[in-house]
């Protein structure tokens, strides 16, 4: 239980991220129009009741205008800059009107501005004009005393507006991969049930036909009927292999996982396993087609060779790259009917898989005894789902 509350307070904090900042977190600079407001309570601002009234209306307008910056339709909306026109005016008009402690509302209308503007070049048509006015108007009020103001108002406007506008992108990108994810796994789902239907249509439809062949023939010929149950059973375990083979083909690792598990194989069977590898690093396509050809190897070694020793050889060029896998065991052997598929039936398959590369894949007795497979294949090939069928055992 203490686990599940874990993932649920993870889950709350990963969206608490993934939210981002909001009007909130621009409330606090409302702290800088203190000095406004204890001016006006210092009794020392002419018309206390007028200057009063007017920041009331800016603290209303800068809250209205940094909440609707947060949600975009809200923010493009023309309300949003009418409301920011007025705080500007606003500005302006009690800047000129008392000087000094509210020339701090500034820095406040620049927030505001960054927060709405953000980016393009609509942002500095507006910044630049309005920090240069910013300028005349704290010059005429208080000479060069408060020229930080204007400093603050710059980087208000373009700090504000630098990091919403990074943040915004950050979370478009963040959007975009995940629905790229998403779409990357509906692809692959459907590529799955279609490699599936494939694999399972044909077979299928063969144990129905012969489903059918039996109950026709059970009441009068029972040897027949079991002989076509036997059929059926040669099927059910083909296409098991086969669908066994699709899982792991779409689990797949690495060709180096794939000699590591042949070892592992073939070690258990009592034949010694010996990996000779050179030449340049391989693309992830042409190591699937590799993997497939050692498993198949490692398989046919393991089931009818009968041998004690088999060799992977792997060299190449920057342009092709060679394996070849040789046991010096009897070769194939002819299996009874209705034992499953015949060997080689594998090699077939994959021999397909190979040529639709653009390699080639051999098989036979080799010189000295023994069996062997060679395949060939381009360095770059093109991906493995991109050649038809899959190897079958």
């Amino acid at each position: 239980m203490s686990n599940h509350w874990r993932r649920i307070a993870a889950a709350r904090a990963r969206a608490r991220s993934e939210r981002g900042p909001s009007g909130l977190s621009l409330l606090p600079w409302l702290l800088m129009g203190v000095g406004a407001l204890s001016h006006l309570l210092d009794g020392e601002a002419p018309n206390p009741w007028i200057g009063g009234l007017g920041l009331l209306t800016f603290n209303t307008l800068y809250i209205a205008i940094v909440f609707r910056a947060f949600h975009p339709p809200s923010r493009e909306a023309p309300l949003t800059w009418w409301l920011l026109g007025a705080l500007g005016t606003l500005t302006f008009a009690l800047a000129i009107a008392y000087g000094r402690e509210w020339l701090l509302l500034f820095p406040l209308l620049g927030l505001a501005v960054g927060a709405v503007v953000r980016r393009g070049r609509l942002l500095r048509w507006i910044s630049l004009p309005l920090v240069v006015a910013v300028g005349v108007v704290t010059f005429w009020k208080d000479d060069w005393d408060s020229i930080g103001v204007v400093y603050g108002t710059f980087i208000s406007v373009m700090v504000t507006a630098a990091i919403l506008a990074l943040d915004e992108t950050v979370r478009q990108l963040r959007a975009t991969r995940e629905e790229l994810a998403t779409a990357a796994v509906e692809k692959e789902r459907l590529r799955f049930s279609r490699d599936l239907h494939d694999l399972l249509g044909h077979t299928l439809s063969v144990i129905v036909v012969k489903s059918e062949v039996v109950r026709r023939l059970a009441p009068r010929d029972l040897d027949a009927a079991l002989a076509q149950v036997a059929d059926i059973e040669a099927v059910g375990r083909q296409a098991l292999t086969e669908i066994r083979e699709a899982v792991t083909g779409y689990r797949e690792g690495s060709l180096a996982t794939e000699l590591d598990r042949a070892r592992d194989a073939l070690s258990s069977a009592g034949i010694e396993p010996v990996v000779r590898r050179s030449g340049p690093l391989l693309e992830p396509q042409t190591e699937a087609l590799l993997s497939w050809v050692v498993r198949e190897s490692t398989t046919n070694a393991v089931r009818h060779s009968g041998a004690s020793r088999c060799v992977f050889t792997l060299d190449g060029t920057a342009d092709r790259v060679r394996l070849t896998v040789t046991d010096d065991g009897r070769g194939p052997v002819a299996r009874a009917p209705g034992a499953g598929a015949t060997p080689g039936s594998g090699l077939r398959g994959l021999r397909e898989r190979v040529a639709a590369a653009g390699g080639t894949l051999d098989s036979g007795p080799a010189p000295r005894g023994g069996f062997r497979v060679t395949a060939e294949l381009p360095a770059e090939t093109p991906g493995p789902h991109e050649c038809e069928g899959e190897p079958t055992t």
